[in-house]
């Protein structure tokens, strides 16, 4: 059975491999243009591309998915089965293309949390428990027919960084079952129900990373772990932005006015909240690079 893979980041790379290890017959990858990035601009490659590359894979980099071009290249390959994790929505020339269809592996147990970033929204709305979904492709996005699902406990330090390395290694061996279930027409498509209560996970914008100080301590650690370490919270700190990596739970009275802080001015800073106190541990001030926060305390004058 012949396999297009899609995919760009670093996440997507484990799945790659996943399929070649198990024997898995990839004939090309489709992933991002490559991109300035850097002081210099240099042309940065996707993580899935150097992979490919490395191991051999043709590569293909539209611009526009819906470009005739690029349509073509891909009919010629003749893929039986297009796999996409972490990419681009894609428009139904593309995923009806191959006869045994389009699959995408989600990092989120399905229906809950559709969107681009269901593994930061799981941790900022304090849920304990988080997985990966296989399903086929259809019009609305991360709508398509379950095909297999496992799920992972979240603990109450996890942060985005250490579920996204749980869920990579997750989805990839899902991925593999998945992929091995369709050659041997061994599955079943489950409907995804619909609801009023499902939870979605929209992309993240900086405005959305702000620390809101005056929620619950709860609250502002679950927003703190679940964008962390990308996109990073923030708050402003002597005029400047503070990005706040980690944090620890003091349940205090505060005493003070939400979002003042107390400091030794060596080994701690915390911040009051609704109901009690934020003690950062891990930070980056504006302008400067991340660090412990005695190292900060030991360089700034407050």
């Amino acid at each position: 059975m012949k396999i297009v893979f899609m995919g760009t980041p670093e996440f997507a790379v484990a799945s790659l491999d996943a399929l070649l290890q198990a024997g898995l017959d990839v004939v090309a990858v489709v992933t991002a243009a490559d991109k300035p990035a850097g002081r210099g601009q240099k042309l940065s490659e996707s993580a899935v591309k150097k992979y490919a590359v490395a191991k051999g894979i043709p590569v293909l980099q539209p611009l526009k998915l819906k470009d005739p071009e690029f349509i073509e290249e891909l009919k010629a390959f003749k893929a039986d089965l297009q796999v996409v994790v972490a990419f681009r929505m894609l428009p139904e020339v593309v995923w009806n293309m191959p006869p045994k269809g389009t699959i995408n592996l989600h990092a989120s147990l399905l229906p809950q949390y559709r969107g681009a970033a269901p593994i930061n929204h799981v941790i900022i709305n304090g849920e304990k428990e988080s997985g990966a979904t296989t399903f086929f492709l259809k019009h609305e996005i991360d709508t398509g027919d379950i095909i297999f699902s496992d799920a992972v406990a979240i603990t109450d330090d996890e942060s985005a960084g250490s579920l996204h390395d749980k869920l990579m290694d997750l989805g990839a061996n899902l991925l593999v079952r998945t992929v091995k279930a369709i050659e041997a027409n061994d599955y079943n498509e489950i409907p995804q129900p619909e609801s009023d209560e499902l939870k979605m996970a929209p992309k993240i914008f900086k405005e959305f990373c702000k620390v809101d100080w005056n929620q619950p301590s709860q609250t502002v650690y679950n927003h703190i772990r679940g964008l962390s370490p990308y996109p990073t919270a923030f708050t402003t700190f002597n005029d400047k932005a503070l990005k706040i990596f980690g944090a620890v739970l003091e349940e205090k009275e505060p005493g003070i006015s939400a979002g003042a802080f107390l400091t030794d001015g060596k080994t701690f800073l915390k911040f009051a909240t609704k109901d009690g106190f934020l003690k950062v541990t891990d930070i980056q001030y504006e302008g400067k690079k991340r660090m412990p926060i005695e190292e900060f305390l030991r360089g700034i004058r407050l």
